[in-house]
């Protein structure tokens, strides 16, 4: 019993995420197209809250990672938070707009051209952070 259990329990994420898709899929309800702009919505508040504090959220995942990080380190890392706050908020506009939107046009952008901009946002910030740390280091 507990072994089925155990089985119904690590197979409920695939049911409902299959679920979602399948109503996604047959229906026109609009709140499926609310949800990009909300998790862009809540990243932009986590970042750009954290600014207020004495470390921000990526200072606190560097020094997680560095605990003897340089200062140079911590300033990096207080602007980035800037950059992601700025990136997110511009992000949830963007999704927030396809809203109102086509499927097709509501889809590529949060389905495809988001996620390449979050990439090469990384991409081109551990770029400059690796010349960063071969300077400073």
């Amino acid at each position: 019993m507990n072994k089925c259990f155990n089985i119904i329990k690590s197979l409920l994420p695939f049911i409902g995420m299959l679920l979602i898709i399948i109503a996604f899929h047959f229906t026109d309800w609009i709140f499926f197209k609310f949800y990009p702009p909300i998790v862009n919505l809540g990243l932009f508040i986590i970042f750009f809250s954290s600014i207020f504090q004495k470390q921000t959220v990526i200072q606190k995942l560097a020094l997680s990672m560095e605990p003897d990080a340089k200062p140079w380190v911590l300033d990096y890392t207080r602007k980035l938070t800037y950059i992601w706050s700025v990136f997110m908020f511009l992000n949830f506009l963007i999704s927030a707009a396809t809203i109102f939107m086509s499927k097709e046009i509501w889809a590529l952008y949060n389905g495809i051209i988001s996620y390449i901009l979050v990439g090469l946002l990384f991409g081109v910030e551990y770029t400059i952070r690796m010349i960063f740390k071969r300077k400073y280091d």
